[in-house]
């Protein structure tokens, strides 16, 4: 049995390796955030143990299906609350089953497959207890891809292929001094400092992108796909709009429902928005980046 801890956005979490088929090296993409052992009385964002041989003592009803990039996982719950999430793949392969408390502060995860599915059950298992975990926190976790110049990061935000990915590489090919992020999902927080803060994590969708890094959030940046190039503000109900369907959420809970759109709600107020409509041109992302980094609140 080994434990491990990682520290993503400022919080920490655990995971412990209870059985003889899985190691840390199933989540490879978590080695830039693994920490040695918290500070004495350090308060952990969750803990998660992965064992094989894990079976839950009774199943909950189905509450929902969980969108996760075209993936969906089926959710169920308990009576006393507890989440169990059959978490498969785009093939339909049941990579994992997690079952996490209410408040998503403790879980356990029996994986599945080959080394492929079980790195896919492991990170979207991970990726549900922080997300979960931290929605209390001011915190989401947002499907965008976003890139940093000078010393602020830069969302783009939108449907799967409406070009968040091809936005941002026009970015770092034409934008001089710019760096990538994260290309899936970052995690946003409004720190103690009042400020709205996005930081890497150890999961980045299809671009190898897991960095531990953070910046001040300068844009969130809509894309729309259009035969022209036009860029807009927002206005506040445009704004909420736009960044509420980007972060996870679960809309039958309604408690970290609440707390997510009451974060979404104080980054509007924190952070400029923007609607791009635009070809994937390099005149786009000069557009996009001049009006963006020029601009404050």
């Amino acid at each position: 049995m080994q434990t491990y801890y990682y520290k993503v956005a400022g919080f920490t979490y655990s995971i412990t390796f209870a059985d003889d088929h899985n190691t840390k090296e199933v989540i490879a993409s978590s080695e830039p955030f693994l920490k040695d052992a918290p500070a004495e009385g350090e308060k952990l964002l969750f803990q998660l143990i992965v064992d094989d041989n894990f079976r839950p003592a009774d199943k909950g009803d189905e509450i929902g299906q969980f969108d996760c990039g075209g993936c969906n996982h089926g959710v169920y719950q308990k009576a006393d609350g507890t989440y169990q999430v059959l978490i498969s793949n785009e093939l339909g392969d049941h990579c994992a089953l997690l079952e996490a408390s209410e408040d998503f502060s403790n879980g356990s995860v029996a994986l599945n497959g080959d080394a492929r599915m079980r790195n896919f059950g492991l990170n979207n298992a991970l990726m549900l207890m922080f997300a979960f975990a931290s929605a209390p926190h001011d915190t989401v976790l947002m499907h965008s891809s976003v890139v940093r110049k000078d010393g602020r990061g830069y969302m783009c935000l939108g449907e799967s292929g409406t070009g968040k990915s091809t936005h941002t590489r026009l970015w770092l090919t034409y934008i001089e001094g710019t760096d990538l992020m994260n290309d899936d999902n970052p995690v946003v927080r409004i720190t103690a400092d009042g400020v709205a803060r996005v930081y890497g994590s150890p999961w980045s969708g299809k671009t190898p992108c897991y960095r531990d890094v953070e910046a001040p959030v300068g844009a969130f940046i809509q894309l729309r796909q259009a035969p022209y190039n036009k860029i807009t503000r927002e206005s506040t109900l445009d704004a909420f709009a736009s960044i509420l369907p980007s972060c996870s959420v679960m809309k039958w809970d309604s408690k970290k429902y609440k707390s997510i759109c009451s974060t979404v709600a104080k980054l509007i107020e924190k952070v400029p928005n923007y609607l791009m409509e635009c070809l994937p041109d390099e005149a786009a992302a000069r557009m996009s980046s001049e009006m963006c980094c020029k601009e404050r609140l």
